[in-house]
């Protein structure tokens, strides 16, 4: 995973108080909705007056952190909505794939689609019929471990399963995802969002490393 070596500690899972399993379930849930659609403006507003603080003061995340807000603040409902659909929708090849089976095989709804599909009926999750997008958009990933860190199922949401999920799902293609948007010349909001999330995998990556270490 390219990335820098982090220069403080990672977030520790399972504190005491339950404060940080909450900031990572609401980070999970944040970067699942910025990857699956443009901010409405209730978002924005929401990042205009209240998101100030890091998820972890003085932490690997600080800086990127303020980026993402910064770049939240700076833009609107409709430019942030044609800067989404310029990198992620088209007709016909979108500029970037938000699917672990493209950047894991470079074509969509192959081997890793199915391998995920399998887990999660393991983990009792199905997909919403509803739902436009297949399980293995980065988005339904991070819904899962949001799912998994904050659900009321112990059973199934608990630091065992979070850990067998990233590593088979998340930690094996999401720093690629990232690298896609961050070098693509018509990013700028979600470069932002790319850099947070790169740096919020790496941490989550060297937390789990922790526990198996």
């Amino acid at each position: 995973m390219n990335g820098s070596p982090m220069t403080s500690a990672p977030i520790i899972f399972g504190s005491t108080d339950g404060s940080e399993e909450i900031a990572r379930a609401e980070l999970y849930g944040l970067l699942a909705q910025l990857w699956l659609a443009p901010p409405d403006e209730a978002l924005l507003q929401q990042f205009r007056v209240a998101v100030t603080e890091a998820p972890q003061s003085g932490g690997w995340l600080e800086a990127p952190w303020h980026d993402l807000v910064a770049a939240l603040r700076n833009t609107s409902v409709e430019n942030a909505a044609a800067e989404h659909a310029a990198l992620f929708q088209s007709v016909g090849k979108p500029e970037i794939f938000a699917y672990a089976s493209y950047h894991l095989t470079g074509f969509l709804n192959e081997k890793p689609l199915a391998q995920l599909r399998n887990d999660l009926a393991a983990l009792g999750l199905t997909r919403d019929a509803g739902t436009l997008e297949t399980e293995d958009h980065v988005s339904y990933l991070f819904e899962v471990m949001r799912y998994l860190i904050a659900g009321d199922d112990l059973a199934v949401c608990n630091l065992e399963q979070q850990r067998r999920f990233f590593r088979a799902h998340l930690q094996t293609w999401v720093d690629a995802l990232c690298e896609a948007t961050l070098a693509h010349p018509r990013a700028d909001t979600w470069r932002a969002v790319a850099a947070f999330t790169r740096e919020f995998i790496l941490v989550e990556t060297q937390g789990f490393d922790l526990l198996e270490s």
